[in-house]
This record gives C-alpha cells, structure tokens and sequence, in this order.
C-alpha cells in the first residue's frame, strides 16, 4: 500500500480560512434559524473541501454560488448573504467579499437605453462580492410590452454564467412568487445552485431578538414590562405588513423614545435605574392597545421567610378588600386584553 505522501491539519486550515470564525459571527447575529444555518455550514464543507482536495493536487471543481433567498421580509436574509460574502472571500472565492443590496429600481429604467447603464453600474460596484437583489420577481413583468426588466435579466444571466469566479448573485423575495419567477426564467432557475427558505420567528424568538437589542443599547424589560411586550408581539404579529426581526427593531426604538420622552417629563433627577428600565407604560402608549385593553390592579405580595415573591391578581369587581389589607403591598397596573379581533 503506497503511504499518502501528504498530510494537512484541517484545524490549522481551518484557522487560515476563518472558518469556525465565520459561522461563529453568523450564529451570533441570528436567532433561530437552525435550518438556515445547516444549510450554510453544508455550503461551507463542499467549498471548503474543494480547497483541500486542490492543496492535494486533486482536480479543482468550482461548485455553482448562486442562491436563492426565500421568506418574509426580516429573517435574516440580507445579514446571512453578508456572512456568505465574508466566507466566500476568507476561502478565496470572492476577491473583495463586499455585499450590495439592490432592487428593481436601481437595475431597471423607464425609458429605452437607461436600463444598460444602470444594471452594468451596479454590477461593477458588486464584483468581487455578492449582489443580493430584493424582491427579484419585480424584475418580470411579462404583461407589460413597455417594461425593461427583460434587458436587465439577460444580462444578469450573462454575468452569471462569464463571471462566476468573482461574483455571487442572491435573488430574495417571497417565496411564491419567487417560484413564478424562476418557472417563467428557465435559464435562470438552473443557473441557481443553491435555495434556501427562511422560517418566520417564533414568538419566543421574537422576544429573545428584542431582549437582545435592549441590552445591546443597555435598557431592559422591567417588571411586568416582559409580559405587556409578548402581547403587543401577539397583536402586531396579526397586522399586515410585519417584518419579523425588522419590526421588532422599531418596537425596540420606539420603547427606548417613550421612556426618555417620559423621563424627561416625570423627573428632575436621572438615576440608573430610570435611564434603563423600560416599563409597560413605554409600550402601552402605542396605539396598538387602544383597540383592546383593559386595566386592574396587580400587586406584588413579598414573603420575608424565604426569596419566593408570589405575584397575585387582585381584580376589584370580584376580591373584597379593605386599603388596610394592601397596607404593605406595592400596587402594579395589570393588562388584561379584549379579544383584539373585535
């Protein structure tokens, strides 16, 4: 048996293509996602695979780069084509590993001639990285004989096909009329090696996305403030046009308003304490509420025997009770939401 006369250190290689650092950042900038994620890690064994074989002298096979994004707006598409960007220049494969982000707008123009320039100008900036295009199903509209979407698909598909080595399209939109889009582009759909579904978060992803983001600005959740939050997720969730994580980020800043325009009128002291905590009086100004809520008192009873804290519904309607017996109890506002649909 003929001894193998070479031997690589796949840690070692590993370090030098930035691997584990890679996938480490992406797992870091995404909650959830796991099939996402698996997807990515399995693009990144075939290519990382190929770099090794080549380092054994063993014919140099270049998998096809170009993918497809499909999901609802805030998954995390454009943050994944980022660190795709990233793993694909660490490996060698993209010489700049830039991403540029472009819609139908910046490719296509309204007029004869313009739409050329426009789409090769883009192109340009992009090579050497990946181009993600947003909502790639605009670029199509067969009904509309004035329409030059056409003009820019033909030569995506050039570039496609001429300049693999140095730059990787993402087309990401909504998953069905993705599919219409690629069935009405045979040349382009089998030019597309990779297609990857974003999930919708759950709800217990959303709030760990937003806990997230507190603490990145240095607030959090206060007491009861939690609770209120997973109700506003419940009832934004239902409303049209929510964008996942991105919806969750302008919940996010327009609690960190509220707190400071309450602040400013509530105090003429600062303290830590006032400067972080975000309280459910910072949520429930939104007009989300308005069309549901109720409130009743809560209060908070301590036990000194032990560090349990018992929190109890005390609903005025229903429970007798004298101020004598909250004497020593601290009361809290408690939400109680009407069937939103009504």
């Amino acid at each position: 048996m003929q001894k193998d006369p070479k031997k690589i250190d796949i840690q070692e290689l590993k370090k030098t293509y930035k691997i584990e650092e890679s996938l480490h950042k992406l797992d870091e900038d995404l909650i959830g996602l796991s099939s996402v994620k698996k997807r990515i890690q399995e693009i990144t064994a075939i290519l990382f695979m190929d770099k090794v074989r080549q380092d054994f002298g063993l014919s140099k096979y270049y998998p096809g780069l170009h993918m497809s994004f499909t999901g609802s707006p805030g998954t995390g598409k454009s943050t994944v084509a980022s660190r795709m960007a990233e793993l694909l220049q660490n490996l060698g494969y993209l010489t700049r590993g830039h991403l540029i982000v472009a819609s139908r707008d910046d490719l296509v123009a309204q007029f004869v001639g313009q739409t050329a320039p426009k789409t090769k100008d883009v192109l340009e900036k992009s090579m050497g990285g990946v181009l993600l295009i947003d909502e790639a199903y605009y670029l199509y509209k067969p009904n509309n004989e004035k329409d030059y979407g056409g003009e820019a698909i033909e030569m995506l598909l050039q570039v496609m096909e001429n300049k693999r080595s140095d730059l990787v399209l993402i087309f990401a939109g909504y998953s069905e009329p993705m599919k219409t889009f690629y069935r009405s582009n045979p040349g382009l759909s089998s030019r597309v090696a990779h297609h990857i579904d974003f999930p919708d978060y759950s709800r217990e992803e959303l709030l760990t996305i937003a806990t997230k983001l507190f603490q990145e600005r240095q607030y959090k959740l206060s007491f009861y403030a939690e609770e209120v939050f997973i109700k506003y997720l419940d009832l934004r969730c239902q409303l049209p046009l929510f964008a996942n994580a991105r919806s969750i980020k302008n919940i996010v800043n327009r609690a960190c308003f509220r707190l400071a325009s309450r602040v400013m009128g509530e105090t003429g002291v600062f303290t830590y304490k006032s400067l972080t905590n975000i309280t459910p009086y910072d949520l429930i100004l939104s007009t989300l509420f308005l069309k549901g809520l109720e409130t009743f008192p809560m209060t908070k009873i301590g036990y000194k025997n032990d560090m349990r804290i018992l929190f109890q519904i005390l609903e005025y309607r229903k429970i007798g009770y004298t101020k004598k017996t909250l004497r020593y109890f601290t009361e809290f506002p408690l939400y109680i939401w009407k069937n939103y649909s009504k």
